[in-house]
């Protein structure tokens, strides 16, 4: 589509005044995707640099942009845009009985600014010697004399006589009034370009809309990695960090393919992507997909974002392939509580880490508010129901606005649902007017808890309304982390905008006085999806090494499903084209993360893993084969510092346990063993030896911590090895099993348990979710992630426990049932000394200080 607008100039038009209305008009057009080309059609008086300068390079079907004149000029004229004027000039000049311009005398009369430079250029490339001048220059007549052809710009004045002109001249009209041609001498061969320019900007458009369609199309990558200059002894996570001068994100995003509208650039590291980006690589083949999983937990850590980080180092930095890495964001919780952050470390890490770990695009803030508006909404409502009659609720809810009563679309929408096929609001009976203003919620049925993204133990129980202004209704609610808000899972496992949308509206929130459930969409309560609109179709974006890593969502894999979000890895995976590679990581353990990653994210993302690559560590095996308990601060055992064959196969039980459990799945497993100093070379070739007896594809030892990408290279070629196996993927269980029968399946199957034991409130609530008709939904078990079972302290395979289910809770919006197993809590606690005591900020150098 072509966009013209036409503009008039008067003297008594404030100069500055036009100039910002065509500009701001320009700047529209420029932002409109239907809108492939601008072309300018204004009053002579109106042009100024500003505006030429303004329309947008790829839509200047004119030419007169700054940009595209220096294209010309470098001679790349493919990627630019040519005066349709000077265009049409060489165009006649071809076809005239001039046949050549080499070695002519052109002069140009009066063809000011882009034009003039236009012609100069592709004149001088033909091999013709210009000159330009005005009509007022004093030696006019010599130059008109000497010419062997004149380009005229604007009408020549009646002073001037035509024998100034020599006899055989070739003249060019190139008036504004292009459709004029007014003859010099009879002598003279005149042509007007006017019908030519038309037809010249024309293919401009043409050619521009070919060069917007091509740049819609997948680009190949020509991505420049950052050199890594690995220092030993290693430094600080945060040395590193600093010590490696980030890529620009504008630069990384053109790198890969991104289009300039598609980013939203967020200082210099980090941005925001669009999800136009989706529908517009819809046709392009999907890479690999790898999911990073891991041992069960220890204190003595694993590095599972540490080896997806070095894994994708190690793949587009030393192999070659494209590959991307889709990582959670880090809540503030354990970044200020126990476990730090989650940016990798050593040399295989998201870099700045400071912005990465502390808020960084404000996401979880965002659903903070979304959550807690919620939970706020819920509350009053009750309250207003509680000290209001119906008819007073209908007035306040459906108010009169300049002697207009009218349904919002969002109280339409309620209508319809309760059966209520009306659209005057003057026309609802009493018994419609109560069903509509009345949800009736049970309080003691309250589900939606408010968030915070704070380790705050004294915030599990606590009791509300209890100002004089609530009027005694007061009640027992609780704090969850941010994280494990329904809103969280929601966004990560969303695959639209639409999809979102339908998917918050059907969030419970409480049961009704008849045991039927309230939504949010009962609550007609959609503003605060536009809290959420920027995070929905947009993901934070940062780098390591100079390759791409998207950022977005983070729920917690003890109580909620622990991965990354799907949007993310289906952009990513688009990106980086067939034979490239998206990493992903599933929190905690494999028969939590992992677990969770199949039976619910590839549900809702309908896309089949490649690969599973499964972490552990020599001293973590350790622990699991019955080595002594880690104090944090403390020195660490000799059993951990020193060789333990014995120590190491027995652990190693737990690393068999979790490759059984992938296979579960059907998908290929490579172990990656991050290779601690300590480690014995025996001890190394142990644990690859019994992972690969135990059925894993390979087993692999990892140095990216203190090598970077060139440490997992091995790691990379097993993985790619891996990626080309015949895939036997499938879900642990069938959806439409009964719940009770689903979470047997995972407690037995997945945790070596040999049943499962449910409480009567647990009981109760699967029936409920039974007879509401949510019993087809997956299932997101909240367990302790330290152990198969659901006792911390029991490390390696336990067997021979019941699994107590205390509750069971639904996120029907996100679009799973929840478990809760034991005595599993929502809400993080602080320990004795938490993360910030080392955490300052330095006033001279503005920069964190003890982060990591």
């Amino acid at each position: 589509m072509l966009g013209t607008n036409s503009f008039s100039y008067t003297p008594a038009t404030p100069y500055m005044g036009i100039i910002v209305h065509i500009v701001g008009e320009i700047l529209r057009l420029n932002e409109d995707p239907t809108v492939h080309g601008v072309a300018l059609h204004l009053s002579e008086n109106a042009y100024s640099s500003k505006i030429l300068n303004a329309v947008k390079p790829e839509k200047d079907v004119d030419g007169v942009s700054d940009v595209n004149l220096g294209r010309l000029v470098r001679g790349d004229t493919y990627n630019c845009s040519v005066s349709p004027t000077a265009s049409a000039v060489m165009e006649l000049l071809e076809k005239l009985a001039v046949k050549t311009v080499d070695g002519k005398k052109v002069l140009l009369v009066e063809t000011c600014g882009p034009l003039e430079a236009s012609l100069q250029c592709l004149l001088q490339r033909k091999g013709a010697m210009t000159m330009s001048c005005q009509w007022k220059t004093q030696q006019l007549q010599s130059k008109l004399h000497q010419a062997d052809v004149v380009v005229v710009g604007s009408t020549k004045p009646k002073e001037i006589p035509v024998s100034w002109i020599r006899p055989g001249t070739t003249i060019v009209n190139c008036y504004p009034d292009f459709l004029s041609d007014v003859k010099y001498s009879n002598q003279s061969a005149i042509e007007a370009v006017g019908p030519l320019t038309i037809a010249m900007r024309m293919q401009n458009m043409v050619k521009t809309s070919e060069r917007w369609i091509q740049s819609q199309q997948y680009r190949e990558w020509n991505l420049h990695c950052l050199k890594l200059q690995p220092l030993s002894p290693v430094p600080s996570d945060i040395e590193i960090s600093r010590g490696q001068s980030p890529k620009a994100v504008d630069v990384l995003a053109k790198e890969i393919g991104l289009l300039a509208d598609e980013i939203e650039i967020y200082g210099q590291t980090k941005a925001k992507v669009r999800l136009s980006l989706l529908e517009r690589l819809k046709d392009q083949t999907d890479g690999k997909y790898v999911l990073v999983a891991g041992i069960t937990p220890t204190p003595l850590g694993e590095g599972k974002s540490t080896v997806t980080i070095g894994l994708v180092q190690a793949l587009t930095a030393h192999l070659n392939v494209n590959s991307f890495a889709c990582l959670r964001q880090p809540s503030q919780g354990p970044t200020f509580g126990v476990k730090g952050g989650a940016a990798g470390g050593g040399y295989a890490q998201v870099i700045p880490m400071e912005e990465f770990n502390l808020h960084l695009t404000g996401d979880i803030h965002a659903i903070t508010a979304a959550n807690n508006l919620l939970a706020a909404a819920v509350d009053a409502r009750i309250l207003h129901e509680s000290t209001q009659s119906d008819k007073a609720l209908y007035n306040r809810l459906v108010p009169v606005v300049n002697g207009v009563r009218e349904f919002s679309s969002i109280q339409l929408a309620r209508l319809k649902r309760l059966g209520i096929n009306k659209t005057d609001p003057g026309t609802l009976t009493a018994d419609e007017i109560n069903k509509f203003v009345r949800l009736d919620i049970d309080p003691s049925t309250i589900t939606w808890q408010r968030v915070l993204d704070t380790n705050d133990r004294f915030l599990r129980k606590i009791t509300i309304g209890q100002a004089n202004t609530e009027k005694g209704f007061f009640r027992q609610a609780q704090f969850d982390i941010a994280v494990a808000s329904e809103i969280m899972a929601i966004l990560a496992l969303t695959t639209s905008l639409a999809d979102m949308k339908e998917r918050l509206g059907k969030m419970v929130v409480a049961n009704d006085k008849n045991g039927q459930p309230v939504t949010a969409e009962d609550l007609v309560f959609s503003s605060f999806l536009w809290l959420l609109y920027y995070l929905g179709c947009k993901f934070s974006f940062c780098i390591f090494q100079g390759t791409p890593v998207f950022v977005h969502a983070g729920p917690f894999a003890n109580i909620a499903h622990g991965n990354s979000s799907v949007l993310a890895d289906k952009i990513a995976l688009k990106l980086v084209g067939e034979e490239g590679f998206v990493v992903t990581e599933a929190g905690f353990g494999a028969d939590i993360g992992m677990e969770k990653f199949f039976n619910i994210k590839c549900r809702a993302s309908g896309l089949v893993p490649s690969v599973v690559v499964l972490v552990a560590t020599v001293r973590a095996l350790k622990m699991h084969g019955g080595g002594p308990n880690v104090t944090a601060g403390a020195p660490l055992k000799k059993e951990y510092t020193e060789e333990n064959l014995q120590l190491v196969a027995d652990g190693c039980c737990n690393l068999q346990k979790q490759i059984q459990i992938a296979q579960l799945f059907g998908v290929p497993v490579v172990v990656a063993l991050n290779v601690f100093k300590t480690d014995a070379h025996a001890e190394v070739d142990l644990v690859c030896e019994i992972a690969k007896q135990s059925g894993a594809f390979d087993a692999v030892p990892c140095n990216h911590w203190s090598a970077g990408g060139r440490g997992a290279v091995e790691l990379a070629q097993a993985v790619r090895k891996a990626a080309s196996q015949e895939n036997h993927f499938k879900y642990l269980y069938n959806l439409e099993l009964p719940i009770i029968e689903k979470i047997r399946i995972i407690a037995q199957k997945v945790y070596g348990a040999e049943d499962i034991e449910l409480s009567p409130a647990a009981q109760s609530q699967i029936s409920r979710y039974s007879k509401q008709g949510f019993g087809n939904l997956p299932i997101c078990m909240a367990k302790t992630h330290l152990s198969l079972s659901h006792q911390p302290e029991r490390k390696g395979v336990p067997t021979g426990f019941i699994l107590p289910i205390s509750d069971v809770r639904a996120s029907i919006g996100a679009g799973f049932i929840y478990p809760l197993v034991g005595t599993m809590s929502t809400m993080p606690g602080l320990p004795t000394r938490p993360c910030f005591y080392d955490i300052d900020l330095d006033p001279d150098t503005e920069q964190v200080k003890g982060l990591f």
